[in-house]
Order: structure tokens, then C-alpha cells, then sequence
């Protein structure tokens, strides 16, 4: 355990230390526009960020739906957990509580699907990471995986 531990110690400083921006927002990125414009980007939607998921193509019904925030946990306690609190208490990156009153469930998609994009073009993100110190490492989410989240993201703020 202890083993397994440092390892991603080691693997988050790598992350957060590496510093360079990746080839991959150069193309063949399906949630970049290519564009690394720290300020001024007229595309950038600060309410959508940056990425496939948008108002149309995410729909969250009024109620939970506890197959997906199962699944989601499942993937909170192997991905997201060693720096996520699910209160509102730092751990290395922001808790949890309250994210999905303060982010609609199309921005949340995209920042947890690939979050160098977001973090790139948006201001607030970048206050962020001067809070936090270490960048957010890319999960490699994929399939349903994003939804799943966002639904046990949804739980955690008491949907029911």
C-alpha cells in the first residue's frame, strides 16, 4: 500500500512539474480547438468549456440515476479520490461538495474528460491552479465514463 502510494506521489509530481504543453493539443485532440490562448479567446465558453459535451448532448434528468453515480463512484475511488475530498476540503485538488450547483453538467464533462484545454483558456481555472499547485492530470476518460461521474457528482450533492 505504501508502495502503491509514493508511486503516485511520484506520478502526480511528474505531472504537475512537467511544465511543457502537450503535442496533443495540436491536433488529432478531439476536445482541443488547437488554440493556446491563455486570454482573449472569443470561442472559449466559460459556462461550456472546452470539449465535446454541450447543452444539447447533455441531459440530466431532475431525478438521480443510481446506476450511473454506482459506476461513477467506482471510478471517484480509483481516479479521482487520492486528490478529491468529496467535502468542500482541499486535498491536493478543490472537494467536491457543491460543483454541480456552481458548474453546469456540460463543463464539468469536458474539464474531467480532458482538462489542459480548459485550464489553458480559462482564467478562473488558472486561479485555481495557483490555489492548488498541482494541474489536474488527464484521467484518459472515455465511453460513459464522464456522465458516470457527473451522476455520482450529483449524488454527492444530494440529488436524489
Amino acid at each position: 500500500m505504501k508502495f502503491a502510494i509514493v508511486l503516485m506521489a511520484f506520478g502526480l509530481s511528474l505531472v504537475a512539474c512537467g511544465g511543457s504543453s502537450s503535442s496533443s493539443d495540436k491536433g488529432g485532440n478531439p476536445y482541443s480547438s488547437g488554440e493556446n490562448s491563455a486570454s482573449g479567446n472569443a470561442s472559449y465558453d466559460p459556462h461550456r468549456g472546452e470539449g465535446p459535451w454541450n447543452a444539447d448532448n447533455v441531459k440530466v434528468g431532475s431525478t438521480l440515476d443510481v446506476a450511473l453515480a454506482e459506476q461513477g463512484h467506482k471510478i471517484q475511488e480509483v481516479k479521482c479520490a487520492s486528490c478529491h475530498k468529496l467535502t468542500e476540503e482541499k486535498l491536493v485538488g478543490p472537494g467536491w461538495k457543491g460543483v454541480t450547483s456552481r458548474h453546469k453538467p456540460e463543463w464539468i464533462m469536458n474539464f474531467i474528460s480532458n482538462p489542459d484545454p480548459m485550464i489553458t483558456k480559462d482564467p478562473a481555472m488558472q486561479a485555481q491552479l495557483e490555489l492548488c499547485l498541482v494541474r489536474m492530470p488527464n484521467q484518459n476518460l472515455s465511453g460513459d465514463e464522464p456522465r458516470q461521474i457527473l451522476e455520482f457528482m450529483r449524488q454527492n450533492d444530494g440529488v436524489k
